[in-house]
């Protein structure tokens, strides 16, 4: 039998076979997928694939049927794979998601953990810190058999322990000598009472607890015996943050301190002076305390944003803050602190209960400087008309740092990530050397319009090939 021959006989076997299942489809009267499920086939067409008749498919087709009947499945094949190619996209973009937010629940720590790894801890009910760092510091886990060797992530060596740090030298140092027993303090040969020869001496850094106690405030009254006219004279009461409250100025602060600088909210501050010294101290006291004390603050913070104002630069940002509403039983209303700097200078916070335009606006009003943000579309409109606005290196190469956390083996973020690092090792070369702003300012001129050059290009490149939903792909749009 010729090729052509048999070519043409293996094109009408396969036609007999279709045909013959789209009679029996016809005649069994079961919906398509019951049908296939029936007859164990993995890939089942709908009766309009076939645009002739069940009794013409027992005849020899045309060539045209059958140029028809391949097209059409070609089609239907192009189709499948068009949703497995976009079904493969979907489920790398949500893995991406996935061990973000595995990275963001567990810490830094888990950066470096595997797939495998993560997944192992979200089986836990309750993972520490500890036992996250312990799991970042082990192997690898195996990785499955298709995976090639050179992709497997490298085990890092360890640096030795640099040993004790030495403790401060201008603190107080307290002695602590402990004598020998009676045993050592005579020579085990001659019998005679041995001699202090030295001390093995050793630093460790001790605390003495706050001490709370009652400062009774006794204020002199004079009267003159003979002259009864005169009356009584009292001493006058010392300046104190609130004057009739329970509390003194030293409490007050350290109570700002440690809810401020030290985030410890009052309750758990509450909670400490129940434990350590026995005090019962309502939570309102300590709420006026802290409130009064903002409110003689104020001027020094009116005085800090007019300081900011008048300058040429400013720095702005917003966080967060849960606060507790009437009308929200059960969770806290998501307001947001707006911080307002110069580095080196003054910082101001500004609370708003939203994150919309007015905050901003109503703060900077006629600000005309050079205004730095994380690009936040609120800060478009405002200040005054001749304000200028730079964005925020920091706040991208953020972005694309967290690209590579999700997808180690992205070579187009982690280069992104590179270039971002030479740039800002242009400043910290300024920095090192102490140079003037002119001199930083020539430095720039001249290192770092080649950079921002192959940065753009790069990012561009990665708007082309990576997916716009996944996270490199994100931030390569939002960053270009």
């Amino acid at each position: 039998m010729s090729a052509e021959a048999e070519g043409g006989e293996f094109r009408r076997r396969s036609w007999a076979e279709a045909a013959q299942l789209v009679v029996e489809f016809e005649q069994s009267g079961l919906r398509r997928k019951e049908f296939c499920a029936a007859r164990g086939l993995s890939i089942c067409y709908k009766r309009n694939i076939v645009s002739v008749t069940p009794q013409s498919l027992s005849q020899t087709p045309s060539d045209a049927v059958l140029i028809e009947f391949v097209a059409q499945l070609r089609a239907h094949v192009d189709t499948q794979q068009r949703e497995l190619d976009y079904a493969q996209l979907k489920i790398r973009v949500l893995e991406e998601r996935l061990r973000k937010q595995r990275i963001e629940k567990y810490g830094k720590r888990s950066e470096t953990l595997s797939y495998l790894q993560l997944e192992l801890l979200d089986l836990e009910p309750g993972v520490s810190s500890e036992e996250v760092e312990a799991e970042s510091e082990r192997e690898p886990l195996a990785a499955p058999a298709e995976d090639k060797p050179q992709d497997r992530p490298k085990n890092k060596l360890r640096r030795k322990h640099p040993g004790r740090n030495e403790l401060p030298s201008h603190l107080k140092r307290v002695d602590e000598i402990i004598a020998c027993t009676a045993g050592h303090c005579v020579c085990g040969q001659c019998g005679k009472e041995t001699t202090v020869i030295g001390y093995e001496q050793t630093e460790v850094l001790d605390v003495r607890p706050a001490e709370y106690y009652v400062r009774v405030i006794k204020r002199e009254k004079r009267a003159c015996k003979r002259c009864d006219e005169q009356g009584v004279q009292t001493a006058a009461a010392p300046e104190r943050i609130l004057p009739k409250s329970v509390l003194s100025d030293n409490v007050i602060v350290d109570l700002l301190v440690s809810k401020y600088a030290d985030a410890k909210p009052l309750y758990r501050q509450q909670a400490a002076i129940r434990r350590d010294a026995g005090i019962e101290l309502a939570l309102s006291t300590l709420d006026d305390a802290v409130m009064y004390a903002g409110e003689l603050l104020v001027p020094v913070a009116s005085a800090m944003k007019r300081e900011l104002l008048v300058g040429t630069y400013i720095q702005a940002d917003e966080t967060p803050v849960g606060v507790q509403t009437h009308d929200k039983r059960g969770r806290n209303h998501q307001s947001y602190l707006w911080q307002y700097g110069w580095p080196g200078k003054s910082l101001v916070f500004d609370f708003r209960m939203g994150r919309d335009r007015e905050g901003p606006r109503l703060f900077l009003g006629n600000f005309e400087g050079l205004l730095q943000t994380d690009g936040y579309k609120v800060y478009d409109k405002v200040g005054g008309p001749r304000i200028v606005h730079a964005a925020c290196l920091s706040h991208a190469r953020r972005k694309h740092v967290d690209a590579v956390k999700v997808n180690a083996k992205d070579i187009e973020s982690a280069h992104v990530v590179a270039l971002m690092d030479e740039l800002f090792a242009i400043d910290r070369q300024a920095r090192e050397k102490q140079m003037s702003h002119a001199e930083r300012h020539a430095l720039r001129l001249e290192r770092a319009p080649e950079l921002l050059d192959k940065l753009r290009t790069q990012l561009l490149a990665i708007q082309k090939t990576a997916l716009p939903k996944s996270v490199a792909g994100q931030r390569a749009h939002n960053s270009a």
